[in-house]
């Protein structure tokens, strides 16, 4: 028996629904400079990316993990408005983990089997996320509680 079991050696998707692995766990917060400057200090992480992202209520943050930002990568999340799902998730829960957000390779297409196999997603089609990738969510009702984001990154 084979110990590798994270991918097949052809390199394909990992699941019938188009998952490659984990794109980003995503954290709300705050303050995300605050934010960014305690996961830079405490843990070493490097900030490579920040944008807002108004159709979402999000300023946003992206840090890599390790010395490569394949290898994993932290989301902050802070809201933009008082009325912004992640400011309302603070108010709900407080900061902490928020979504786990998976790679695929076609947003809609892994939507369209999702909701072949009776999911909800939160959006009929997807909308923009980071650094211009495509995404949709898998409500938490359907993911035994946690927020589900689905990452189709950007064309290089």
């Amino acid at each position: 028996m084979s110990d590798d079991v994270s991918q097949p050696a052809d390199g394909s998707a990992l699941s019938g629904v188009g998952l490659r692995g984990i794109d980003h766990i995503g954290m709300a917060v705050n303050d995300l400079d605050e934010a960014i400057q305690r996961y830079e200090t405490l843990f070493g992480m490097r900030c490579v990316h920040v944008e807002e992202n108004a159709e979402q209520g999000v300023r946003e943050a992206m840090l890599s993990i390790g010395p490569d930002p394949a290898m994993g990568r932290l989301q902050l999340l802070a809201p933009l408005t008082p009325g912004s799902p992640i400011a309302r998730f603070l108010d709900r829960s407080g900061p902490g983990v928020q979504q786990i957000a998976w790679t695929v390779d076609d947003v809609e297409k892994t939507a369209a089997e999702l909701r072949e196999r009776g999911v909800r997603l939160l959006y009929e089609q997807p909308k923009r996320g980071t650094a211009g990738s495509r995404i949709n969510f898998v409500h938490p009702r359907d993911a035994g509680g946690i927020l589900v984001e689905l990452v189709e990154p950007a064309a290089e």
